[in-house]
């Protein structure tokens, strides 16, 4: 104990790091079977019995998500009482697992509207699990930054994360429509949401790679907007003009450098003609690289 004690680790601490280990656990475990109840699936058929690959990327998607939004809720000196400690985090955690879930649903009747994206996992259709998963890391990045932005346990708390959350999700619809238009146009007006449906897996890794590089970037807002919980108005349009911001810087310097980094290689014909997926997965190293250094360079 003397060991534990000479480097801060108390035993009033280590209840709390239980406390926090025990309830992230659980909420884990919920946010496996919440995606077989989603889709009216039995989860362990999918992924035991059927094989269900793409169910098991999207299920892998949401877990990964879900624990990037504990590390925003875990992060920070530990609560007065144990019971405090317990309900902050048990709320913190439902919070983001309930955001994540409608972020998804968000994503499917909005982003993905042409598309019926349960559906198609379920089919086991690898590139629109794919997406699917990465846009719920996407979301989880983004409710990770606001939860380490905002302070306190209090309802003003849970509308600002909210407002944040809202602005985060309207940005990934707009990158999805920019996208669709850019690929429209380089393929005789075909649909970017049909080529997922078709199993395009290499255009699916570089749509998730500029997903992730989104929000990255938009967690470099919270070194920039003060938090103030009563401040409703000023936190929605500070989120909304910082992400457009960077929305579009990030866009031009990715473009920028996937010029210099993959010159001489036709980027339009590999990845969305012939599906080269390892390209592709160069162009997301490329978009999450720069996103990751922009953020830094920011915080």
């Amino acid at each position: 104990m003397t060991f534990l004690q000479n480097h801060g680790l108390t035993p009033e601490l280590m209840i709390i790091l239980i406390i926090d280990i025990t309830i992230a656990v659980l909420l884990l475990a919920l946010m496996r079977y919440l995606q077989g109840w989603t889709v009216k699936v039995n989860s362990r058929h999918e992924l035991a019995e059927n094989d269900n690959f793409a169910f098991g990327i999207s299920t892998a998607g949401a877990v990964m998500a879900l624990g990037i939004v504990l590390t925003g809720a875990i992060t920070g000196e530990a609560a007065e009482s144990y019971l405090v400690e317990a309900i902050g985090m048990t709320a913190y955690g439902l919070f983001g697992l309930v955001l994540i879930k409608l972020g998804r649903f968000l994503h499917d009747k909005i982003a993905l509207n042409d598309i019926d994206k349960n559906a198609l996992i379920l089919k086991g259709n690898l590139s629109v699990a794919i997406v699917d998963a990465t846009a719920a890391i996407a979301t989880a990045i983004i409710i990770r930054s606001v939860l380490l932005w905002a302070e306190d346990l209090t309802v003003y708390t849970f509308i600002a994360i909210f407002s944040a959350f809202a602005i985060s999700q309207l940005m990934l619809v707009l990158l999805t429509r920019a996208r669709e238009n850019r690929y429209a146009k380089r393929n005789q007006g075909a649909s970017m949401q049909d080529a997922f449906a078709q199993g395009h897996v290499a255009l699916a890794i570089r749509h998730s790679g500029y997903m992730l590089a989104m929000a990255f970037s938009f967690n470099a807002a919270s070194h920039f907007i003060i938090f103030d919980p009563h401040a409703y108005v000023a936190n929605l349009i500070g989120w909304l003009i910082f992400s457009i911001v960077m929305l579009l810087s990030l866009s031009l310097l990715i473009k920028l450098v996937k010029k210099l980094v993959l010159a001489k290689i036709n980027l339009c014909e590999e990845v969305e003609k012939q599906h080269n997926i390892g390209l592709a997965a160069v162009e997301m190293a490329i978009s999450v690289s720069i996103a990751i250094i922009l953020a830094a360079l920011m915080a």
